[in-house]
């Protein structure tokens, strides 16, 4: 049987490569750009198809050995396949045919991707899924589309060391453990202070269970803090250990201590913290904020980017809709004593419009939207009149459809700086001003 022979011209948002099969736009899993490949048609539809790689003709230069003995299997992964340099340029490129795709702005706008210091072992928060069917535990990532767990019995390579070693322990904890079956989801958070384990339990907690859990605490290795988490409550349950994970984030001046920032285990923050910094950082210079500006910092979190920006500015006044990171920002701003920022839970498109309503006006406006992006919120923000929006995402999608939004209230792209938050795989943070025309 003879197969289709193709070269990979590009990357896609997604990971697969790009080529063309009797004129049809084709995507083919774990390519790199340059490849000759021969390939098999899984799906074909109207307007595009689906291949997987039979056999390699001639391997693309840009081709390297991956580093995981999953990789391919794992769903964590998809380019440990591609050298470093080329998925930041393929990254780039990506942002910047979805940008021009939804919202015209030109790729002389955007930025070289800011590269990730590691390649590897950047992780400080990963989430493990566990199996224990047929009495092996497995714990680890899903099988690419399904929910088979790949089992990282050796260590994921993109997680920092230390996390690799507190799920060591966890493995042989649980091994044991009398309500293994209920257990659905492992996380470790680490941070400066140490590193906080989530058990989430799928069932009632038995006093057995907890007893072993409790009876356990010393086999957890560098975990300096356990909870657990059960399905349809909305807290975790700290067993032991500390409550909050901290890290720190620098101050414009030098000269001056970095702050330090806290969130409870399970919640949320950015996952390399030397590209969080890298993130702030940017913000600062497009931003370029004077003494007399207020900032208004929307989906703020537990204030990772408007604490350590309130120096800068005569005010912040942060907005985020979860109840746990606006708890956090408030505990960070009275540790750091940051007197001038202030921070609401509220849904964010609903404060926006009671912002207008009262006729509040800001100089600057930061979001940093769920992957879903600001659409909704969009029409008010535009309304308080901000000098400056600056845009921070994690989706190209989103980002290029709320750039179009903002373009027809009379916002333009000034400057778009990708940053690379996550190597190896497809995804990518970028912060983007836009300025009124």
């Amino acid at each position: 049987m003879s197969f289709p022979v193709a070269t990979i011209d590009k990357l896609a948002f997604g990971g697969n490569g790009v080529c063309r099969l009797d004129g049809k736009v084709c995507f083919v899993p774990f390519s790199c750009p340059g490849d000759e490949v021969s390939l098999r048609v899984t799906a074909d539809k109207k307007s595009y198809c689906l291949a997987t790689i039979t056999g390699i003709i001639h391997p693309s230069p840009s081709r390297t050995d991956p580093v995981c003995p999953l990789f391919g299997a794992c769903g964590g992964c998809s380019w440990q396949h591609i050298s470093y340099p080329v998925q930041l340029e393929q990254k780039r490129n990506i942002l910047a045919e979805t940008l021009w795709r939804g919202s015209r702005v030109t790729a002389d706008l955007i930025d070289d991707v800011v590269a990730s210091p590691s390649q590897y072992g950047y992780r400080n928060r990963l989430q493990f899924k566990v199996s224990a069917r047929n009495g092996k535990l497995r714990i680890g990532f899903y099988r690419q589309g399904s929910h088979q767990v790949e089992d990282a019995a050796g260590c994921c390579p993109v997680a920092l060391p230390v996390v690799n070693q507190a799920l060591d322990c966890c493995r042989e904890v649980l091994q044991s453990y009398p309500g293994l079956d209920l257990i659905s989801q492992i996380s470790i958070d680490a941070g400066d202070n140490g590193l906080a384990v989530v058990i989430h339990h799928g069932g009632v907690v038995t006093s057995k269970n907890m007893a072993y859990l409790i009876d356990h605490s010393g086999d957890f290795g560098p975990c300096t803090g356990l909870f657990l988490k059960v399905d349809k409550q909305p807290s975790y349950e700290k067993l032991w250990g500390n409550a909050e994970i901290c890290y720190s984030m620098n101050l414009a001046n030098p000269g001056q201590s970095p702050l330090v920032l806290t969130y409870s285990p399970g919640g949320f923050a950015q996952v390399n913290q030397l590209q969080n910094l890298s993130m702030l950082s940017v913000i600062r210079r497009l931003g370029a904020f004077a003494p007399a500006e207020q900032l208004l910092d929307l989906y703020c979190g537990n204030g990772n980017f408007s604490l350590p920006l309130a120096s800068e500015v005569v005010s912040v006044l942060g907005i985020e809709g979860n109840a746990d990171s606006i708890r956090a920002a408030e505990h960070n701003r009275e540790i750091n004593k940051v007197a001038n920022a202030r921070f609401f839970c509220d849904d964010v498109t609903a404060a926006v419009r009671r912002l207008v309503d009262e006729g509040r006006k800001f100089d600057t406006v930061l979001l940093d939207p769920p992957r879903s992006g600001a659409g909704d919120a969009v029409a008010g923000i535009v309304r308080m009149q901000p000098d400056k929006i600056i845009y921070v995402s994690c989706d190209p999608s989103t980002l290029a459809r709320d750039c179009g939004l903002l373009s027809g209230y009379g916002y333009g792209v000034v400057k778009c700086v990708p940053v690379d938050m996550f190597p190896q795989t497809y995804h990518l943070e970028s912060v983007t001003l836009l300025c009124r025309l």
